[in-house]
């Protein structure tokens, strides 16, 4: 796939939720968002010919956690979405620590080629990183305006995930265990 085609169908639906939220309000942006994310993430797995599993299981959360604001009529369900999302992948990545698999690694495996305490490293990051994006969701949306907490999602969350990841590379080039070191 196009290096540009995954980020666009991966921020695509956040993207038509942040322009509609602001048109409309949140619960027909929360519409336009699971219409969005019900379109991007079968558009994925049929462009890569593998189920993608980030934006499926965010996606899934998408559609129940925004069907719930919908048919409840109460924004909390779509809010609490991000802290839930992020603290499960926090919590999985640690209970395959504990039981000794790294799902990080079964991951992204085939795209880094690390040692061993380089995959420890950088999964122990991860979940300390999914910890703070689910806690700052929770400042936000608890004290900050709906409009607020859509912008943070875009213009917040989104790029202190790409900052973070960004930071990982001295890890990563430190951990290499390829054969051609890409980060070198």
């Amino acid at each position: 796939m196009r290096a540009w085609v995954r980020p666009l169908l991966e921020i695509g639906p956040l993207v038509v939720f942040f322009i509609v939220n602001n048109r409309e309000g949140l619960m027909t942006g929360t519409a336009a968002f699971i219409v969005a994310t019900a379109i991007a993430v079968p558009l994925n797995w049929y462009l890569e010919k593998r189920l993608p599993v980030m934006p499926l299981v965010g996606g899934a959360f998408v559609i129940v956690f925004g069907g719930l604001t919908l048919a409840l009529d109460d924004s909390l369900f779509i809010k609490l979405k991000p802290t839930i999302v992020n603290m499960l992948f926090a919590v999985s990545l640690a209970a395959g620590l504990a039981l000794g698999r790294n799902f990080l690694k079964i991951l992204f495996g085939a795209a880094l080629s690390l040692d061993d305490a380089g995959w420890k490293i950088l999964t122990q990051r991860w979940i300390a990183f999914f910890i703070v994006l689910a806690i700052l969701n929770e400042i936000t949306w608890r004290f900050f305006s709906d409009d607020f907490w859509v912008s943070f999602k875009l213009f917040g969350a989104m790029p202190l995930t790409i900052v973070f990841s960004f930071a990982q590379l001295p890890l990563i080039k430190r951990h290499w265990a390829g054969e051609k070191n890409p980060f070198a």
